[in-house]
C-alpha cells in the first residue's frame, strides 16, 4: 500500500474572520433565547416540570407525533369469533 504525506492544512485570515463571526452570532443567538427564557417564562417550560405525569407523558406524546389507540376489553376483539 503506497503511503502519502500528509496535507498540509493552512489557516488563512478569512477563515479566522469566518470563524469569529459565526461564534459571535452564535453568542447571540444564545443570549437572546436565554433573555426570552427569563423575560418570557410563560408556559411551557413550567408545564413539564410542574403538572402531574399523565399531562406531561400527553406533551410527548403530542411532542413526537404519538397518537395511542385504547385497547379493547372484550374476548371476541382479542381470540375473533369463536362460538363455544
Amino acid at each position: 500500500m503506497l503511503r502519502r504525506k500528509p496535507t498540509r492544512l493552512e489557516l488563512k485570515l478569512d477563515d479566522i474572520e469566518e470563524f469569529e463571526n459565526i461564534r459571535k452570532d452564535l453568542e447571540t443567538r444564545k443570549k437572546q433565547k436565554e433573555d426570552v427564557d427569563v423575560g418570557g417564562n410563560d408556559g411551557e417550560g413550567t408545564i413539564g416540570l410542574s403538572s402531574d405525569p399523565k399531562s406531561r407523558e400527553q406533551m410527548i406524546n403530542d411532542r413526537i407525533g404519538y397518537k395511542p389507540q385504547p385497547k379493547p376489553n372484550n374476548r371476541s376483539s382479542q381470540f375473533g369469533s369463536f362460538e363455544f
